[in-house]
């Protein structure tokens, strides 16, 4: 009975595959299974993988027949791990992991039972990220960090390859991961963390890479992160927020919101921004109102107009991020 499920969905990731798998094989503990599910790959991804299924039994290689978007195939993916298996990690198939990462989440997981996520530091490009809690916070209440998270913009949950889950959730939940939804893996860790413990360990565990070709890059461009902070507070900040710090939560968030589509509107985005911002609030209930657009450009104009110095700051600040060598 493996302890630990890893499960790395792939699909064409031939570039970077190779290391992902080695950075499992090489985790100094070794009590896990490691499931390889291949989304109709035609780069050579199959290859590499079943050189690997057949060096070592502790790899099951499967191929489905199917090619489907990126979460319901995480979603496929999940429901191969082990009946059996305690903890359930993703290692995504463009990113890995620390030799000790397996070892450190299951040795902090295993003495609080209650623990439903457990998270650490992770290398983000050459940037570590998840930082907010002090060292002395390594276990607390996932309702808990879910209210910092809307008070406080902490966000120590980072992506599927940051965070090992009790496998009993994984199993629980069919999908997974929530379909039609611009925040799914958000939506996963509240919703386990609604009924669960947090447990965060003081150590770089995970690496993620942010210079290649992914789902994240090419949103990114679509200024998602105030959007995704205004439907996951709207979804799910009243089960942890008094009804004013809700509302005060709700004007903070709107605001930034409102500030990223006056962006939008300056920027001239084209038709697939628009899009993106209008889908990703109507699966929280909310609109797209031009009104309100409108009112939100005005003013941020008007900030930078009354603002000169502070506008030149950060045209001057974006001037030097864009030189090379700086």
């Amino acid at each position: 009975m493996p302890e630990v499920s890893v499960v790395t969905p792939f699909y064409n990731t031939a570039k970077y595959l190779r290391e992902c798998i080695e950075s499992v094989l090489a985790q100094t503990y070794s009590d896990f299974e490691y499931i390889l599910a291949d989304n109709c790959s035609s780069d050579g991804s199959e290859d590499i993988a079943k050189e690997y299924a057949a060096q070592d039994s502790r790899i099951r290689y499967v191929r489905f027949e199917e090619l489907v978007p990126q979460v319901p195939n995480y979603n496929r993916a999940l429901g191969l791990i082990s009946p059996e298996s305690r903890y359930c990690k993703i290692v995504q198939a463009d990113d890995w992991i620390f030799p000790t990462c397996l070892q450190e989440m299951v040795k902090i997981a295993d003495v609080n039972p209650n623990v439903g996520i457990v998270s650490a530091y992770e290398m983000l490009g050459d940037t570590v990220y998840q930082t907010g809690l002090t060292y002395s916070e390594q276990v607390l209440s996932g309702r808990e960090v879910c209210r910092r998270s809307f008070l406080e913009d902490l966000f120590v949950f980072g992506s599927p390859n940051t965070v090992m889950y009790r496998a009993e959730h994984v199993r629980l939940r069919q999908p997974f991961y929530a379909l039609n939804s611009p925040t799914e893996d958000i939506d996963a860790a509240i919703e386990i963390l609604l009924k669960s413990d947090f447990a965060f360990v003081h150590q770089v565990l995970t690496f993620t890479r942010r210079d290649n070709v992914s789902i994240w890059s090419g949103i990114n461009a679509m200024d998602p992160v105030p959007m995704h902070r205004l439907v996951v507070l709207v979804r799910y900040g009243r089960e942890v927020l008094s009804e004013e710090e809700y509302r005060s939560a709700l004007r903070r968030a709107k605001a930034a919101h409102g500030e990223a589509l006056a962006k939008g509107v300056l920027g001239l985005k084209g038709r697939s921004f628009w899009q993106y911002q209008r889908q990703g609030l109507a699966s929280a209930g909310l609109h797209l109102e031009p009104l309100s657009v409108a009112w939100h450009t005005a003013l941020f104009v008007a900030k930078r107009v009354l603002n000169p110095l502070d506008t030149a700051q950060s045209v001057l600040a974006r001037l030097k991020r864009s030189r090379p060598g700086d």
